[in-house]
């Protein structure tokens, strides 16, 4: 699938200038949402044509900022597009019908076991994962999660996520010299999975963090005023 869908990126990146913001947005929003499409066939290239000044403003660095945000935006719209769609339709309905939405119920099982586990703060961790990324939403909206809360978690992760594609592409947009698009996923995709662990034992750390805060903070709160 990657291979197939980078081969249309020359296609793509020819309407950049004019349309490169609003391709960002929408397929990071399919990227989110339930559809399997992968995210760095859109944010590798960005940064990419970032980099290159081949973007709308035509300099690397803004332009490089503002696919990063339009980017996170992406991803806000299709993962509410679950948390809204999965609070309307239950989960009888997605269990019947998930499979004729790609919802698999080995994988909504998945994501449900991790967010009943570990709670709200695996909207934010998840968001680092591959297959479980997007569908996180899932069991965030069945359970009726605050929407403030789901939305700071989900923010948090999916920027991290669309600012390391970015700037992996931002990168070799610096250094590869003349590449096909093919090439730049492939490097771009090897160079983001050599350090993905790393990704994921510091988001492990930012969650702990907030939550030893949180506890805290609430155990002051909760201390009598003399």
């Amino acid at each position: 699938m990657l291979d197939q869908l980078a081969a249309h990126l020359d296609t793509f990146a020819a309407l950049a200038p004019l349309w490169g913001y609003a391709f960002i947005f929408a397929f990071m929003a399919v990227e989110s949402s339930f559809v399997p499409f992968p995210s760095e066939i859109v944010m590798l290239p960005a940064g990419f044509l970032a980099a290159r000044g081949e973007l709308s403003l035509h300099a690397p660095v803004p332009d490089l900022v503002l696919a990063i945000v339009v980017g996170l935006l992406g991803s806000l719209a299709g993962a509410y597009f679950n948390y809204y769609l999965s609070r309307a339709l239950g989960e009888p309905f997605l269990r019947k019908y998930g499979k004729w939405f790609f919802v698999k119920p080995e994988a909504l099982d998945r994501a449900e076991e991790v967010f009943n586990k570990y709670g709200a703060v695996t909207t934010f961790i998840c968001r680092l994962i591959p297959v479980i990324r997007q569908l996180i939403s899932i069991p965030a909206g069945l359970s009726g999660m605050p929407l403030g809360k789901f939305t700071f978690f989900t923010g948090l992760g999916a920027g991290i996520w669309t600012a390391v594609l970015a700037g992996t592409g931002y990168a070799l947009g610096r250094t590869a010299g003349d590449i096909t698009y093919l090439e730049l996923v492939h490097k771009g995709k090897a160079l983001v999975d050599a350090h993905l662990v790393w990704m994921i034992l510091g988001g492990v750390v930012l969650a702990v963090a907030y939550i030893l805060v949180s506890k805290l903070v609430m155990r002051k709160s909760a201390t009598p005023s003399a």
